[in-house]
């Protein structure tokens, strides 16, 4: 299976593991599970940082990269097709990071690792936490 995680899933698998619900430290602590973190997930936290919402993520943003390489997770570009559909989607939901993120792994038929209460009323996403 392929799994992409949420921002929040990822700030706290690189920052507060404890946090992590079972299912998802199980997940994320599998080497031989297939994990994504989306471009968007960059965005979300760059501007969430910028802006004062994360303060305490200076360091995250300065050596993202190596946090990803660290975590042994694989990127995921946006592209077109995301983009078209996260527009698209028929849900009541205006995050665009959400939107996104959803819209991603539903295309690239990954399981979305979050504990966001948004999420599992989408109809054909796959959620796990």
């Amino acid at each position: 299976m392929r799994f992409l995680l949420d921002t929040h899933t990822l700030l706290w698998a690189l920052t507060d593991p404890d946090r992590l619900g079972p299912r998802a430290g199980e997940i994320i602590a599998d080497p031989s599970t297939s994990l994504f973190v989306s471009a968007a997930s960059a965005w979300e936290i760059a501007t969430k940082q910028r802006i004062g919402k994360l303060p305490e993520a200076d360091a995250l943003v300065a050596g993202y990269a190596r946090h990803l390489d660290r975590l042994g997770v694989s990127r995921l570009a946006v592209d077109e097709d995301h983009a078209l559909w996260a527009g698209s989607l028929r849900w009541d939901h205006r995050d665009p990071f959400d939107r996104m993120l959803a819209a991603q792994a539903m295309i690239e038929s990954m399981t979305l690792v979050t504990d966001d209460g948004a999420f599992p009323g989408l109809a054909g996403l796959a959620v796990v936490w």
